[in-house]
Order: structure tokens, then sequence, then C-alpha cells
């Protein structure tokens, strides 16, 4: 089995590189960690960086996923090889526009972009926003899936993925504690369906409402409360459609072998305990 650490980080291709950097500084509120040709990079958190956007197609979507150790991500690699799936190693020069030691890529069974990677890098430094927006850090990537059962398997016998709970058969899946670091939903073709950051209170979520809403930025969701995670969450429009949501308070899962997953029903109440109705296709059956 593929042990995987964490969600580290989306790379996004875009059209309009400086159009996504200002959305991502004044809308989003991210820190710019480091500007290259072609690419600029942001922090959320003390990692060196957690978003990507690059010139290219905004059909490029990449999400990493740490793993241990480079004996760790070879072994990863040939047993994706045994599943008939094409590796590519990355090299230094794609390392170094990683910012990690080694990395792999592959595309999982609906042919989202996924790269294992050692060592991605770490600032030690503080995030520091250009607004009030009370991000704490990239917490977890929702990804498309043309076959919900399929994806499902690969992400929890291939790999450690463990499943906290469903909507209808969307899994939520945790690599740690966190109840959920990678999240499934239907749609007909591959692609990340949406990116959280994590905020630290109640107050962020509203803040930030007014906030999006106030500037012309389409809410697609919320504000509400999952009734899977416990969290509190706002869904709202990026750069070239993609959908960016923050969210708090979060639930952890400490107690593995008592922990049940459980089933909710894929429609409005499934997704939302405040009332709140997802205008989002890959929530909508």
């Amino acid at each position: 089995m593929i042990e995987l650490r964490d969600v580290v980080y989306c790379r996004l291709g875009t059209r309009d590189l400086a159009g996504a950097e200002w959305y991502a500084v004044n809308i989003l509120g991210l820190e710019v960690a480091e500007r290259r040709k072609g690419a600029v990079y942001f922090k959320s958190d003390a990692r060196a960086h957690t978003l990507c956007y690059f010139e290219g197609d905004p059909a490029d979507q990449m999400t990493g996923f740490e793993i241990g150790s480079v004996d760790d991500l070879q072994r990863a690699g040939a047993t994706l090889e045994t599943l008939g799936q094409k590796v590519h190693y990355g090299t230094r020069e794609e390392c170094d526009a990683r910012m990690v030691r080694e990395f792999i890529r592959f595309q999982d069974p609906t042919g989202n972009v996924i790269e294992f990677v050692v060592r991605p890098e770490t600032t030690g430094l503080d995030y520091h926003g250009t607004r009030n927006a009370g991000i704490t850090g990239f917490s977890h990537v929702g990804l498309c899936s043309s076959d919900l059962v399929r994806d499902e398997h690969f992400w929890t016998s291939v790999c450690n993925a463990r499943v906290s709970d469903r909507i209808g058969d969307a899994p939520l899946m945790r690599l740690g504690t966190i109840h959920h670091s990678i999240a499934l939903f239907p749609f007909h073709k591959a692609g990340i369906q949406h990116i959280n950051h994590q905020v630290g209170s109640t107050d962020d979520i509203q803040r930030s409402f007014h906030f999006v809403r106030d500037n012309q930025v389409n809410i697609t969701f919320g504000p509400g409360a999952h009734p899977t995670s416990s969290a509190e969450f706002l869904y709202f429009t990026g750069p070239e459609g993609m959908t960016f949501e923050y969210s708090t308070g979060v639930c952890e899962i400490h107690d593995e072998p008592a922990w049940r997953d459980r089933q909710f029903h894929f429609e409005p109440k499934g997704f939302c305990h405040w009332g709140a109705k997802p205008q989002i296709a890959a929530f909508s059956k």
C-alpha cells in the first residue's frame, strides 16, 4: 500500500497569470511566496508554497501528495506501473519547479493528474496574507470522478486513504486525523473540483462572505455548515472557473478503531444542515 502523508499543493494552468495573481492575493488572500518565469507561487501556511499558477492551459491541473522517502516513492512508482499506470519520474528542473526533492506523476483512474512528492520545502515562516481572510492553511482538495466506486477503491486500496463519510457515493477520505484531505465528486471529466483553505473562525467565514460578495465574486455555496465534517464553509468562484472554499471547525478523528463512516443523502441536506443549497455542478444530481 502507498502511504501518503498529506495533500501539499495544487498547480493550476492559466491563460492570464497576472489576473490569477491579482485574484489569489486580493480576493483569496494568499501571500506571494515567489515569482519565476511563467509561474507565481503562493503561501497559506509555513510551507514554501501550497498553490502555484503557471502559464498554460487551464485544463492542466495537478495535485501533489507527500510520501515518506525516496525509497517509498520508488516503491510507489513500481506499484503504479504494475497496475498499468504510465509513471513519469520528475527531472531535476521539474522538481525545482515544485520545490520538492523528488516526485512522480501519473493519472488516477478518472484521469486526474496526481503527483507523489518527497520532501516538499517548508520555510518555517508564518504566512502573512494581504487581507484579513483568517487563513490558517491549505487543507484539502476535491477531485472530479467519472466512477466514484472505482476511484474510491484506488485511493483506499492502492493508497492509504480511509473513508470518513459518504454523501451518496461520494467519499470524503482522510490521510491523517483531519476528517478529509481528499473528496471525490461525480463529474463527466477529470479536474480539480475545489480547493480548500482553513480559516480561524466563524467570524472569518462571515467576513469573507461579505467581502467576496461586495467584490462581485460569484458565491456558489454558503455560508453553511457541513453535517459530515462539522465545518462551517463558504464556496466561491476563482479564475478559469475554479471553486475555492474556506472552512473552519473541521472535526478530527483520533480513535481510528471506533470510527465508522456514515452515509448522507446526495442532496442539499447532505451537504449543509443550515439550509444552504449548492450552485455547484458536481454537488448536484
